[in-house]
């Protein structure tokens, strides 16, 4: 079994009868890791979190999860999307207990398994609120929240904080990382932000090029414990935001050449 929690292999993947939207793409992901992909617009960024899903057959090569190779849905990770995918007829705990119920877990487990993670979250209060009631970055704790309630190996992000605000942003920023430090779980983020990249990430992926494939890999060596609010001033992340910026500006070049 290969020792990668996540293992892409020459993936090849489009859409209909249309051209490949990425190709050649290759990466692989280990067990507490956070890596960040980014890329120019539309080249193919969420494509990639949907093969890693199951939510998009590949058209050639592999892609494995914790060494088997994924044939259809995969139900083993959490998925947060930037949309707001809260029922709003139900509870915030209700909300983020509904995977628990698919799974068949009992309402006492389930009960006590939400109030853990609300109060994780800062959320211990709002458990009984509906979706409406709820501000901007108290929706984005209750999405997380529900993502990461059957404990996956890995979660899957899709600029899940785009819509918010600065000062919210670099709240969710703090928990995100914050949390999945405790209960141990990988995470692979897409966005456009490359100062969000470089703050959370273990590792920043540039792809890049039509049909898009990984361009350039930049390593964060600033550890889980990262001081996310003074972060930024350092020289070091500093250079590593010019880094990443350039590899993007040389990833936007091939897409533009490409086509």
């Amino acid at each position: 079994m290969s020792a990668d929690l996540l293992a892409l292999t020459d993936v090849r993947m489009g859409f209909g009868d249309g051209p490949d939207v990425v190709a050649g793409v290759s990466l692989s992901m280990s067990r507490n890791e956070f890596v960040s992909i980014v890329g120019p617009s539309g080249c193919g960024k969420s494509t990639i979190l949907n093969a890693v899903a199951g939510l998009m057959p590949v058209r050639g090569g592999t892609v494995t999860y914790q060494g088997e190779q994924i044939r259809g849905v995969n139900t083993a990770v959490g998925y947060m999307t930037q949309g707001d995918t809260l029922l709003p007829w139900r509870t915030v705990e209700d909300n983020v207990a509904m995977p628990l119920r698919l799974r068949g877990v009992n309402k006492a487990e389930a009960r006590a398994k939400v109030a853990e993670l609300l109060t994780m979250l800062d959320l211990d209060g709002a458990g009984r609120k509906f979706p409406a009631q709820l501000s901007g970055g108290m929706k984005r704790r209750a999405l997380l929240a529900r993502s990461m309630i059957y404990q996956p190996d890995l979660l899957l992000m899709d600029e899940p904080f785009a819509a918010l605000d600065a000062q919210l942003r670099t709240q969710m920023h703090r928990e995100l990382r914050s949390t999945v430090a405790r209960t141990r779980q990988a995470v692979l983020f897409v966005t456009h932000d490359i100062f969000e990249a470089v703050l959370l990430s273990d590792r920043v992926i540039v792809i890049g090029g039509t049909p898009a494939a990984p361009t350039a890999e930049v390593d964060i060596p600033f550890g889980a414990d990262r001081d996310i609010e003074g972060l930024r001033f350092d020289p070091q992340f500093v250079s590593l935001e010019k880094q990443v910026h350039d590899e993007l500006s040389r990833a936007r070049t091939l897409s533009r050449v490409a086509s």
